[in-house]
Parts: C-alpha cells; sequence; structure tokens
C-alpha cells in the first residue's frame, strides 16, 4: 500500500526485454535500507525490486503490467515519481493507494491558472464513471483531487510545490498517465450495482 505522496523522483538507467521487462531505476533513496522483494510504486507501479547498487534497484515488469501502464513507452534517461511502500505508523498524507493501475488517461489540455497548472485528462470511458468532482485519483503515482469532471475529461490543478517535487513540472500534451481510481470509489460502485 502506498498514500501517493512522492517522496523520489528516479531515472530510467537502463531497459531489456528479457522473459519479460527488466528496469534500472536510479535513486536518491538509501538503497541499503531497501530489502529485496520490497515494492516500490514507480509511476504509481507497485513493482518488486529484484536487485540492488548504490543508487539504482531493479525491477522485473510482466508483459501484462506493461499492457496496462504507460511502462511501454520508458526510455533511458525518463524521469518517473517514486514512492516506498507504507510502513504501519506512517504519515497519510495522500490516500490509500495500492499500486495497481486501472488504466492509462490521456493529457488533453494544460493551462497556466495563477502560479499553478491546471491539467484536463480523458480517462478512459469503463474509468470515468469512478472519477468525481473533490474525489481522489492517483495519477502516475501522485494523490491528487479532482476539481472538475465532465464527461471522461476531469481536471487537476498542480501547485508549484508539487510540480517540483514530481514529475508533474514536464507535463505535455498527449502524454500517457497511469491512472488508478481510487478504492472507496470502486467499493461505492460495486454495492450500487449489487442494489
Amino acid at each position: 500500500m502506498f498514500t501517493g505522496i512522492i517522496t523520489d523522483v528516479g531515472t530510467i538507467k537502463a531497459l531489456e526485454q528479457e522473459g519479460d521487462l527488466r528496469a534500472r531505476i536510479g535513486t536518491g533513496y538509501d538503497t541499503a535500507g531497501i530489502d529485496l522483494g520490497a515494492s516500490i510504486a514507480s509511476d504509481g507501479v507497485c513493482l518488486t525490486v529484484i536487485e540492488l547498487g548504490s543508487d539504482w534497484y531493479d525491477v522485473q515488469i510482466s508483459a501484462e503490467t506493461v499492457s496496462k501502464t504507460n511502462i511501454g513507452a520508458w526510455t533511458v534517461g525518463k524521469r518517473v515519481n517514486l514512492e516506498r511502500a507504507l510502513k504501519v505508523g506512517d504519515e497519510l498524507g495522500g490516500h490509500i493507494v495500492s499500486g495497481h493501475v486501472d488504466g492509462v488517461a490521456e493529457v488533453v489540455d494544460i493551462t497556466d491558472e495563477g502560479d499553478s497548472t491546471r491539467v484536463t485528462l480523458r480517462a478512459p470511458k469503463d474509468l470515468a464513471r469512478f472519477i468525481a468532482p473533490k474525489g481522489s485519483v492517483a495519477l502516475n503515482g501522485t494523490s491528487l483531487t479532482v476539481n472538475d469532471v465532465e464527461g471522461c475529461d476531469f481536471g487537476i490543478n498542480f501547485i508549484p510545490h508539487t510540480k517540483e517535487v514530481t514529475t508533474w513540472g514536464d507535463v505535455k500534451l498527449g502524454d500517457k498517465v497511469n491512472l488508478e481510481i481510487d478504492t472507496l470509489a470502486r467499493y461505492v460502485a460495486r454495492l450500487a450495482e449489487a442494489g
């Protein structure tokens, strides 16, 4: 489990297609404190550490995960949002995030509003019903509040701090973004369907 509060921005150092995709991610984390088998959310995708170096870790990514996320577009040098798994007693500053990406949204508009930036994203139709104004979503692993919703499009405001400490300062039109809907929204919808 994660909170959606990004604690490092890593860099893809290497990609190798073996049976699965293997990625080496450069990090500012103290890797001496990371165990093999640990979960680290990388752009919102919960990935398992399989090898460690002094300033990097390797993960193995299944074809299923690649097909359901934006990982297929990763390139060497790409920056990714990182978060280590939640520990009992940690502050829950964002919202409960599983690291299980539901789909990929597309950035369809970017507008500066004062010091903040409004980003409009288009969700897949089957996920749009779970997104509500003032609700939570995780986008590339970042816990965010939805400002408005119109059909499949929804808007998020990024304050300067968020743009500085995550990859959101690099956002461009057409970017594909990992989307995890709020767990509570999923269960509320399921209960409503059950009648």
